[in-house]
């Protein structure tokens, strides 16, 4: 047993949406050429729905289908479904790869303080297990990577706001409730945390900032590095963090 600190991907490790996952689902909708392009606020909308193939699926309306001269069938729109996000996974993860997608302030800095000090890290969120993969060796670096568990994408059959990812997080990791603290940016991942018990901390992202995120243990602007401070917008706990969010701070919503 021992401390756990279990980070989402996209909005937490990096501001990947707008920068990345936006620009790669306009791109691979062109490429098919389908009849349509996210807007950033229509994006916002869709990333009410989790999951990269879940998003794609509330295009297929019957107009939709009929303009885009799509298959009817159900099982033919998975797999055309599946295609398009394969493209979509491959351009973003090129995006990632151009170093086009900065890490989030305190990201690299507190993974690796946990990890000098025997915490379990893990990644948990929806997305494809190569994108994440990608974003994450791109923020703490590949050594630090490897050492992170990834539970991501379809590893369980509900995604969030559901709390499974973060249920098989413990249980994989072999670590309680009590001694673990989530960190994410949304109100869905939020609720996937609270649900498996765990104390969370948001770091609010670009499409978040008007989000209720009453239930989380803190609510954050970034975690912060020395020389670039956070703003504290909500504090529930017991942690009284400075300039910036330590790894103690973490500790101390742990039984809040």
């Amino acid at each position: 047993m021992g401390y756990a600190l279990l980070f989402d991907c996209d909005g937490v490790l990096a501001e990947t949406e707008r920068l990345g996952h936006l620009v790669a689902f306009n791109q691979m909708f062109e490429e098919f050429g389908l009849p349509v392009h996210w807007s950033d606020e229509e994006y916002g909308e869709r990333l009410k729905v989790g999951g990269g193939k879940e998003r794609l699926a509330t295009l297929l309306t019957d107009d939709f289908v009929q303009k885009a001269h799509l298959p009817t069938g159900a099982e033919d729109q998975r797999r055309r479904i599946a295609e398009w996000h394969k493209r979509k996974t491959a351009i973003y993860v090129e995006l990632v790869k151009s170093g086009r997608i900065p890490g989030r302030p305190g990201i690299a800095r507190l993974a690796g303080e946990a990890l000098a000090a025997n915490w379990k890290v893990a990644v948990c969120s929806t997305s494809a297990d190569e994108a994440v993969r990608a974003v994450l060796d791109h923020v703490v670096g590949k050594e630090v990577a490897a050492r992170f568990a990834v539970l991501v994408g379809d590893v369980v059959p509900r995604k969030k706001p559901a709390p499974d990812v973060y249920q098989l997080a413990l249980e994989y990791l072999g670590v309680r409730r009590e001694e673990t603290v989530a960190i994410e940016d949304s109100r869905q991942g939020l609720l996937a945390a609270v649900g498996a018990g765990l104390p969370c901390v948001v770091t609010l992202s670009t499409y978040t900032q008007d989000e209720d995120v009453h239930e989380a243990t803190m609510v954050l602007s970034d975690l912060g590095d020395p020389g670039r401070g956070m703003r504290v917008i909500e504090n529930r706990g017991r942690a009284r963090p400075g300039a910036y969010v330590t790894l103690g701070d973490l500790a101390a919503c742990l039984g809040c």
